[in-house]
C-alpha cells in the first residue's frame, strides 16, 4: 500500500479547558490510523497519535513499511527533536509544510473540518477530556468502518484497505497443500 500519513490537531473547547486532539490519516485509504487527545499541545499528544497508528498497522499484520512519510503542518509540537528523533528511530520521513500555508496540508485540514462539523460543534458543549475522548473513538470507528469516501469509491476507509489488500494477498507457490 502506497504508505503516506498526514498529521494535525484540532483545538475542542471544554468547560475544563481546551481539550486538543491529534490525528494521523492514512493518505491512501482516508482511514484515521491514530489520534490521541490531551489538555496541552506539547509533543507528547502527537507522539501519541503516530504511536497509535504505528499499533494498529502492527496488530492487523501490515506494519507500516520502510519509505513512509508522516506530513504535518510546522506546529511547535511536530517540529520538535522530541517528535522528529520518534519518526527517525521508526524509519519515518518527516515532510513539514511551511508557517501559515494550510495548502500543502490539505487532507489533514479538511480532516479538521470533518470532525469539528460532524461531532464537535453538534454535540457541545464538552465538559472533560475523557467526555472529548470517548466522543472522539466513536467518531473515528464510525469513520473508518462506516462514512463513505467520494475519493476512494464511495467506500469507507475499512473497506477500501480490505480490497487492497485481497488484491495484493502474496500468493502461495505452486504444488504446496496445507
Amino acid at each position: 500500500m502506497p504508505s503516506t500519513a498526514g498529521g494535525a490537531s484540532a483545538a475542542v473547547h471544554a468547560w475544563c479547558g481546551i481539550v486538543y486532539v491529534a490525528f494521523v490519516v492514512d493518505v491512501y485509504s482516508r482511514a484515521i490510523v491514530g489520534w490521541s487527545a490531551a489538555m496541552s499541545k506539547r509533543a507528547t499528544l502527537v507522539l501519541d497519535a503516530l504511536d497509535m497508528a504505528m499499533w494498529r498497522r502492527d496488530r492487523t499484520g501490515r506494519p507500516a513499511g520502510p519509505g513512509l512519510i508522516h506530513h504535518s503542518d510546522a506546529g511547535s509540537q511536530y517540529t520538535c527533536f522530541r517528535f522528529t528523533t520518534h519518526l527517525m528511530t521508526a524509519g519515518i520521513d518527516a515532510s513539514i509544510g511551511t508557517v501559515g500555508d494550510a495548502l500543502d496540508n490539505a487532507l489533514m485540514e479538511s480532516q479538521i473540518g470533518l470532525y469539528k462539523t460532524g461531532l464537535i460543534r453538534p454535540r457541545g458543549p464538552w465538559r472533560s477530556l475523557a467526555e472529548v475522548e470517548l466522543a472522539t473513538a466513536e467518531w473515528v470507528e464510525w469513520f473508518n468502518t462506516t462514512r463513505l469516501h467520494s475519493s476512494i469509491g464511495n467506500i469507507p476507509p475499512d473497506e477500501y484497505e480490505a480490497l487492497y489488500y485481497a488484491q495484493h494477498r502474496p500468493s502461495e507457490p505452486a504444488g504446496i497443500n496445507p
